[in-house]
């Protein structure tokens, strides 16, 4: 008992932050490179913006080839570009390259379906506006995808939490390595329980924070909605009573002739 409070003073700190900096640094990779990943999958799979097979052909092939291979399996066979890219093949920096690659796969893809599940209706009414497609993707298309696209980046946080895990069993550091260390290699079954309960708390609190979020967007633009019904409603009501009250005009004068 003590020398698993031992292990988990002096290396659990160390540990989360080191987990802590991968998933970052993924995340934010997904966040920026996954969305336009995503875009180019939507846009050019689509007839009303740029539909092009060979783009989208090229674009879902690379990114299903990423995501069909294991991520223990997708580590090692990025370990040269880790090395080439930050100088070494080890440490949570070099696992952070192989973390941010399947991250960004597994977002685009997520970020098509968001896309996807936009009322068609919506972006045909813009089009007829006569607004432009930068202007239909940036006022519409996000717009009405916000919401589908902050649970696809909560999905992705935990599934980047269990990659990051994944990652120790490599040298890539982390909570995970600690798990692997101390909880499996030298029967450490407290530090082994501590990990585990920490990757369940971070995930938890992670899934929340990501459900209010997009709860609040989807509220808001719920109560945007009604808003706009309501102003169509009044200017339909507004327009049929002018509407009557000319009738009303005209019929008087036809009897005062």
């Amino acid at each position: 008992m003590n020398e698993t409070l031992e292990i988990i003073q002096s290396e659990f700190a160390q540990a989360s932050f080191e987990t802590f900096e991968m998933v970052l640094i993924s995340m934010i990779a997904a966040a920026i490179l996954g969305t336009i990943l995503g875009l180019v999958l939507h846009l050019a799979s689509n007839p009303i913006f740029y539909k092009n097979r060979v783009v989208n052909g090229i674009t879902g092939t690379i990114i299903n080839v990423i995501r069909s291979l294991p991520f223990i399996i997708l580590i090692i066979v990025l370990q040269p570009l880790a090395r080439l890219v930050v100088g070494t093949s080890i440490g949570p920096i070099a696992a952070s390259v192989s973390l941010a690659i399947a991250a960004i796969a597994f977002y685009a893809r997520l970020v098509e379906g968001a896309f996807s599940e936009v009322d068609k209706g919506v972006i045909e009414a813009a089009v007829a506006t006569g607004a432009s497609m930068p202007l239909i993707i940036r006022k519409v298309l996000f717009v009405e995808a916000t919401p589908a696209l902050v649970r696809a980046l909560t999905v992705t946080f935990v599934s980047v939490i269990g990659y990051s895990a994944m990652a120790g069993a490599v040298g890539g550091g982390g909570i995970g390595n600690l798990a692997i260390m101390y909880g499996y290699n030298r029967y450490q079954t407290g530090v082994l329980l501590v990990t585990v309960v920490a990757l369940v708390i971070i995930v938890q609190v992670g899934q929340w924070i990501g459900d209010k979020i997009a709860l609040k967007l989807t509220r808001n633009k719920i109560s945007q909605n009604i808003n706009k019904i309501r102003i169509f409603i009044s200017n339909k009501y507004f327009f049929s009573s002018g509407q009557n009250i000319s009738i009303k005009m005209l019929k008087r004068k036809g009897d005062t002739r």
